[in-house]
C-alpha cells in the first residue's frame, strides 16, 4: 500500500508554530493547486517506511553477489563521521576560510587516491563511475585538439567492456572502434594491431576486465596504444580486485576513473549518491575541472582546464567516508581488501565449477562469469530462472546477461567482506537449483514464489512503466 492510500484528511505527523511574521503571497511561480500531501501521523509514517525498508534487500540483510558493482558492507563509522555537524552543515558558497577542514579532507583524498593508483593529479567532481569515463574521455579530447592532433577520431573499446564505455566516448564525439577478446577472454593483441592507427585516440579498458579476468598482456596492450600516438583510459569499476596490490599508471594508464561508491564502500544501491573521481598523469593533469586538490604536478596550469563537470566540489559526503574508509584500513588493509575479494571470488568459483559451466575456466580475479547455455539447452531453465530462483533462498541475484560476449550469463561477485560459510550457502543454494532444474524445470519458470512481488514481465515494465500515482482511485 502507497502512503497516499493511508492519508486521512486533517491528520499530521508535527505542529507546525503560529505564524510570528507578517504573511506574504507568492505571485510567481504559484501552484494552481495545493499540492496532494499524504496526511498522516508520525507513527504510521514511521511504520510505513520501516515496512518498506524491510522488504528491500541489501547487504545488511542478505548476499548481494553483484558482479562489477561491489557491493561490500559499509562501515558505520563512516557514516558517523560524514554526518559529524563539522561537514554535514557547511554549505558551498562558504568563504573558503571557513571551510578549510573540508579542503584538507579533498586534499588528502586526493593525495591518497594518486598513490592507489599511480596519477599524478585528481578531480573529485564526477558524481558516478559513467561520469568519470566522460570526464576522462573529454581529457584525452583536449590533450589531442592541444596538439592540434585533429585527426584522432577513434576510441578503441574491447567487446567484453561496460556499456557506458562506448557511450561516454559516443557522447565525447569519438567514433568506436570494437576489439574481440582471444581464447583467454583478455584482448587480442593482433586485432589491436589492426585497429591502432594515426586516427586511434585511445583505448578505454578496464583491468582486470568484466570476465574477471586479468590481462597478462596489458603492458603490452598499452605499448602497442602509446606508439600509434593513442591514450589509454582506465574503467576503475574493478579497482577491487588490485588496489594496493598494481596501479594502472604502472600498468601504463594515462588517466582512469574509480569509483569511491564501490571500490572504497559508500552504499550506492538504489541509484546514489556516487563519486567518480578522474586521475590522470601530469601530460593531462592541466585540463582537469577545477579546483583541483591535493598536491599538484610540476607545470600545471589552471588556464587549460575543460572546465567544470559538476557544480561546486562534487559529492561531497561521498567523498569524506572514502576518506574514513582509506584512513581506517591503511596501505596494508587496502592491499588485503583486495587480496580477501579475489580469495573469495576464486573460492566460490571452486565450489560451484563442478555443476556449473564457466566462461573462461581459469583464475579469476574478484568476480567470474558463468554460462548457463548448456543448462539451457538440455533443460529449458535459462540464467533469468536461476537467478530468480536464488531469491527464494534470500539471495540477490548475481549481475545476469553480462557481459554479452557469454551467452546465458550471470556474474557473481562475492566481495571481500563475506564469511567462508556464506559462500559455502550461496554454493549450496546453486546446486540445489541445479538440481531442481534437472529434475523439474517447469517449476523454475515462475520463480520467485516467497517474495511480496513474483516473477515480473520485465519486458512490459520496460515499454509500459507506470510512473505516478492514479488519485482518481
Amino acid at each position: 500500500m502507497l502512503i497516499f492510500e493511508k492519508s486521512v484528511k486533517g491528520r499530521a505527523s508535527i505542529q507546525l508554530d503560529k505564524l510570528d511574521v507578517p504573511h506574504y503571497e507568492l505571485k510567481a511561480q504559484k501552484r494552481n493547486a495545493q499540492a496532494r500531501l499524504p496526511e498522516i501521523s508520525e507513527q504510521d509514517a514511521v511504520r510505513h517506511y520501516t515496512e518498506l525498508s524491510r522488504k528491500a534487500h541489501g547487504v545488511d540483510n542478505g548476499f548481494y553477489p553483484l558482479g562489477s558493482c561491489t557491493m561490500k558492507y559499509n562501515p558505520r563509522v563512516n557514516e558517523v563521521i560524514a554526518a559529524d555537524k563539522a561537514f554535514a552543515n557547511i554549505h558551498p558558497l562558504q568563504e573558503e576560510e571557513t571551510v578549510k577542514g573540508c579542503t584538507q579532507v579533498m586534499d588528502e583524498l586526493s593525495d591518497y587516491l594518486c598513490a592507489i593508483t599511480g596519477m599524478d593529479a585528481f578531480t573529485l567532481q564526477p558524481a558516478a563511475g559513467a561520469h568519470g569515463e566522460f570526464t576522462g574521455i573529454m581529457l584525452i579530447k583536449a590533450y589531442h585538439m592541444s596538439r592540434n592532433d585533429t585527426l584522432r577520431t577513434k576510441i578503441i573499446v574491447p567487446d567484453s567492456a561496460h556499456g557506458t564505455n562506448p557511450a561516454s566516448a559516443h557522447m565525447c564525439d569519438f567514433d568506436i572502434v570494437s576489439v574481440p577478446s582471444n581464447a583467454q577472454g583478455g584482448v587480442d593483441i593482433e586485432e589491436l594491431k589492426k585497429v591502432v592507427g594515426p586516427d586511434t585516440a585511445g583505448l578505454m579498458l578496464t583491468n582486470p576486465n568484466t570476465l574477471g579476468l586479468f590481462d597478462k598482456n596489458i603492458l603490452k596492450i598499452t605499448e602497442i596504444v602509446h606508439k600509434a600516438g593513442g591514450l589509454c583510459y582506465y574503467d576503475g569499476a574493478n579497482l577491487n580486485a588490485i588496489m594496493g596490490v598494481v596501479r594502472p599508471g604502472d600498468m601504463g594508464f594515462d588517466c582512469m576513473h574509480l569509483n569511491i561508491h564501490k571500490t572504497f564502500s559508500t552504499p550506492h544501491g538504489g541509484g546514489g549518491p556516487g563519486a567518480g573521481p578522474v586521475g590522470c598523469k601530469k601530460s593531462l593533469a592541466s585540463f582537469l575541472p577545477t579546483p583541483v586538490f591535493g598536491k599538484l604536478p610540476q607545470g600545471y596550469d589552471p588556464k587549460k582546464s575543460i572546465g567544470k563537470v559538476k557544480t561546486f566540489y562534487g559529492n561531497f559526503s561521498v567523498l569524506v567516508k572514502g576518506l574514513a574508509y582509506i584512513k581506517t584500513l591503511g596501505k596494508e588493509g587496502i592491499k588485503d581488501a583486495a587480496q580477501k575479494a579475489v580469495l573469495n571470488a576464486n573460492y566460490l568459483l571452486s565450489l560451484v565449477k563442478k555443476d556449473y559451466d564457466l566462461a573462461y575456466d581459469r583464475i579469476c580475479m574478484h568476480e567470474f562469469v558463468l554460462s548457463l547455455q548448456k543448462l539451457k539447452d538440455e533443460t529449458g531453465v535459462s540464467a533469468m530462472d536461476v537467478a530468480k530462483a536464488m531469491l527464494d533462498y534470500g539471495m540477490h541475484p548475481p549481475t545476469m546477461y553480462f557481459p554479452l560476449i557469454v551467452h546465458e550469463a550471470l556474474m557473481l561477485e562475492p566481495t571481500e567482506t563475506e564469511s567462508r560459510e556464506t559462500l559455502i550457502k550461496a554454493a549450496q543454494v546453486l546446486n540445489t537449483i541445479k538440481q531442481q532444474a534437472v529434475a523439474d524445470s517447469a517449476s523454475l519458470h515462475d520463480s520467485p514464489k516467497t517474495t511480496i512481488i513474483g516473477r515480473v514481465d520485465e519486458v512490459r515494465a520496460a515499454r509500459q512503466p507506470v510512473l505516478k500515482y492514479d488519485f482518481s482511485k
